[in-house]
């Protein structure tokens, strides 16, 4: 489809404190509704099994699901997000790049997420593959056994569906080709 816009990919790699993931980090600029609410938003994506799990803001702590995977929509202001470090990481070698109000960020299960910096406006819709359970929390602390959660996140399966293009988006197949690769 020549209508499909192509996502930006950030590529994570695991440390001591967070497994991350394989599966790259897709962004995608400027694709939500241009009526946009959290109201026009879900209803996009949810057409494309990706399903509401909350209105969210400024979220600062390091954390990721090992779970499932997510998809931020920004729905109001912007923010500067890092991937791939935890608190007791080196966070120089995180991930960085901004969002804005109509973008999307996906990230696999065990990628490591937060905002950095935020317009007080910010607001995003969390969505979640459909038949994905309620999400965990795990915060790349010392305490946390890290082999056992980079498990759980490999065995979280590839969604069918692209949270903006639905079967024809290219998220099922540049997860899949990832997971593929050794």
């Amino acid at each position: 489809m020549s209508d499909v816009q192509q996502p930006e990919v950030y590529w994570t790699t695991p440390t001591k404190h967070v497994p991350n993931s394989k599966l790259p980090v897709l962004v995608y600029r400027a694709v939500l509704p241009s009526d946009l609410s959290v109201e026009s938003a879900t209803q996009a994506l949810e057409h494309n099994h990706w399903v509401k799990g909350g209105v969210f803001h400024h979220f600062p702590t390091h954390h990721y699901h090992s779970n499932t995977h997510e998809c931020y929509a920004a729905i109001k202001g912007h923010t500067k997000c890092v991937y791939g470090v935890g608190p007791l990481d080196d966070q120089s070698e995180g991930i960085t790049f901004d969002m804005k109000a109509g973008d999307i960020a996906v990230h696999a299960a065990g990628v490591a997420h937060r905002n950095m910096e935020s317009s007080e406006d910010y607001e995003y819709v969390g969505l979640y593959p459909n038949g994905a359970p309620k999400w965990t929390n795990a915060y790349g602390k010392e305490s946390e056994d890290t082999t056992a959660k980079a498990e759980e996140s490999r065995n979280v399966p590839i969604p069918d569906y692209d949270p903006i293009y639905g079967l024809d988006g290219p998220l099922p197949s540049l997860w899949k080709k990832a997971a593929a690769a050794t």
